[in-house]
């Protein structure tokens, strides 16, 4: 029980990190009693701008994480750079610029349209994922694998937003394009991952993909100049460091309950986010969804919990 209130706390967190997000890029009703957010626009340059404002918390605070959980944490990195482990920096170094890609995509689509649909067509990963194992890894999918991912991608397909007075064709397009898109690099993230963990700890690995991204989101702020000088800084700096903060307490106690529970559980868990981030941004900001779109998120994250448990369900069938 306690690892799975654990992983349902993540979730929890994680979702508010996400409308925290959608609140910096777009002006809402907070819970009803006052506007609040619109203070930069959803663009890639200020989706640099809010990662490395979110970085800049969360790279040492994992740091600090790395030390108490995996003590061997600094030795390890420092070995990377001997010779003959180069090729496993090199290869979570790749893994950082591919956070960097999914995570700006994110969160340009998480500003264009809303944040439950992003979330759920984000969510459409698995599928990708399911298919570069099989191209990379030999594991090729089964027919319950390849009816649910069916199922997701049509749940997806129920979820996309019309054109309105507020949301115009091109940027819901755009919206769309991007979260799908992120998905797709996530995909390419989470292979490249089970690659590399065969001879790197998950620890250290992660602080290099968050530090990389750090350090690409600000290089990337030297080269492509934010649109509009006078920002909202005060605000921009709370809601970075509130998101920055509900993101690794988010990350920290999801893996906390991979180590209660183990990873299927956990993902099985972890795929009510759709629907959770549906309901707290109706809940917070009155982010509204018409019925297809309801029942296509509860579609895409039944398909979610049922794909992430194949292997369990057929494991104990034998």
């Amino acid at each position: 029980m306690q690892g799975i209130l654990t992983v349902l706390l993540s979730a929890f967190f994680l979702t508010f990190h996400n409308i925290t997000v959608r609140v910096l890029f777009s002006e809402h009703l907070f819970l009803g009693l006052f506007l609040l957010g619109g203070y930069v626009k959803p663009n890639l340059p200020n989706s640099f701008l809010l990662m490395f404002m979110r970085m800049l918390l969360v790279v040492p605070l994992i740091i600090v994480l790395a030390i108490r959980l995996y003590p061997s944490a600094l030795k390890e990195f420092r070995d990377l750079f001997v010779r003959d482990r180069r090729d496993a920096l090199m290869q979570a170094f790749g893994c950082g610029v591919l956070m960097f890609v999914y995570i700006a995509s994110l969160y340009i689509a998480i500003g264009l349209i809303p944040t439950g649909i992003a979330m759920t067509l984000f969510f459409t990963y698995p599928v990708f994922t399911a298919l570069l194992s099989w191209k990379f890894f030999g594991d090729r999918p089964t027919f319950f694998r390849w009816i649910i991912m069916g199922m997701i991608l049509a749940g997806s397909a129920l979820t996309i937003p019309r054109s309105s007075a507020t949301n115009n064709h091109y940027a819901i397009a755009s919206g769309i394009l991007a979260s799908i898109g992120s998905g797709i690099v996530y995909a390419f993230y989470n292979v490249i991952a089970q690659k590399c963990f065969e001879r790197l700890h998950p620890i250290p690995f992660t602080w290099i993909s968050f530090a990389s991204t750090l350090l690409l989101s600000g290089i990337s702020l030297l080269f492509w100049q934010l649109p509009d000088a006078r920002l909202a800084w005060t605000p921009l700096w709370i809601g970075s460091i509130f998101s920055g903060l509900v993101s690794f307490i988010g990350h920290t106690l999801n893996n906390i309950g991979i180590r209660i529970i183990g990873a299927t559980a956990a993902s099985i868990i972890g795929s009510s986010s759709p629907a959770l981030t549906a309901l707290l941004a109706w809940a917070t900001i009155r982010e509204t969804l018409d019925g297809i779109q309801i029942v296509g998120i509860g579609i895409v994250t039944l398909g979610i919990a049922l794909l992430s448990g194949e292997r369990t369900f057929w494991t104990e069938r034998d």
